[in-house]
């Protein structure tokens, strides 16, 4: 298994996510020169990319994605919402395939790729769990306002978690947003904050999961310590300890992180 986050952070995510010989993107909301320069500084291929997935048609998960496929004729894959969402909006075009993928998944190369529901305020977002030929599976949510029985009969056994660990409480609720911003990110429909996404990872632990990253973090309602210690926390109390029981670890804003191969 390789995994790279590129970008993660409220303003731009991008993900890279395969095996020895294939690998995808899930999500390209930066720009395509950021995105061409983050993979070819890890000796990555922009041209041999086997997928686009989107997780759903907010900006900071498709900025670059037109340009990106067009360049290098790579398939997007999306559910049937965002996929609509794209079309009518002029985000994908003849330049490059395009496919709704839908709860049956689809096999690229050596691995398969499914999506499942997430509940946040788009059309029809999505998390991805990525299955491998040597039986481990990885699984990418953000963009989640909670954790639902969906999204745990796709995320719990697999080996990687990126999950999000979006806000805290505190600091959303005393800063600066204007109040109906505040109502929709604490919403159902938003996104997880450091205390729900800690109470899953205990629980993602518990049932065997060896690494876990800690993904898109607000800019303004959040640092990446906080994130991490609200998380290492919450393992302590069923006697988790990081790098012995599991790897816990936050993703950097931007292309800084190296492939994690395992």
């Amino acid at each position: 298994m390789r995994f790279c986050s590129l970008f993660s952070s409220s303003s731009g995510n991008s993900t890279f996510i395969g095996s020895a010989k294939t690998g995808i993107l899930i999500d390209a909301g930066v720009s395509t020169k950021r995105l061409k320069e983050a993979l070819i500084s890890r000796e990555i291929d922009p041209a041999s990319l086997g997928g686009i997935f989107i997780t759903h048609e907010h900006s900071d998960h498709i900025r670059g994605m037109r340009i990106l496929a067009s360049t290098y004729n790579i398939p997007v894959y999306a559910t049937s919402g965002t996929m609509d969402f794209l079309e009518e909006n002029g985000h994908v075009t003849s330049k490059f395939p395009f496919e709704i993928i839908d709860g049956k998944g689809v096999e690229i190369g050596d691995i398969f790729i499914r999506p499942f529901s997430t509940p946040h305020d788009s059309a029809d977002s999505c998390g991805y769990q990525i299955s491998f030929s040597d039986g481990q599976k990885a699984a990418i949510a953000t963009d989640t306002g909670c954790v639902t029985e969906k999204m745990r009969e796709n995320i719990l056994g697999c080996s990687l978690v990126m999950l999000e660990s979006n806000h805290d409480v505190g600091m959303l609720q005393n800063g600066p947003y204007p109040y109906y911003l505040k109502r929709r990110i604490l919403s159902d429909r938003g996104h997880l904050s450091n205390d729900s996404c800690a109470e899953f990872v205990k629980e993602l632990v518990s049932k065997g999961t060896s690494r876990v990253f800690l993904g898109h973090l607000s800019e303004e309602n959040n640092f990446p310590d906080l994130a991490y210690q609200t998380c290492l926390a919450a393992l302590s109390e069923i006697g988790a300890v990081n790098g012995r029981d599991c790897i816990l670890q936050v993703n950097e804003k931007e292309n800084s992180s190296a492939i994690i191969r395992f």
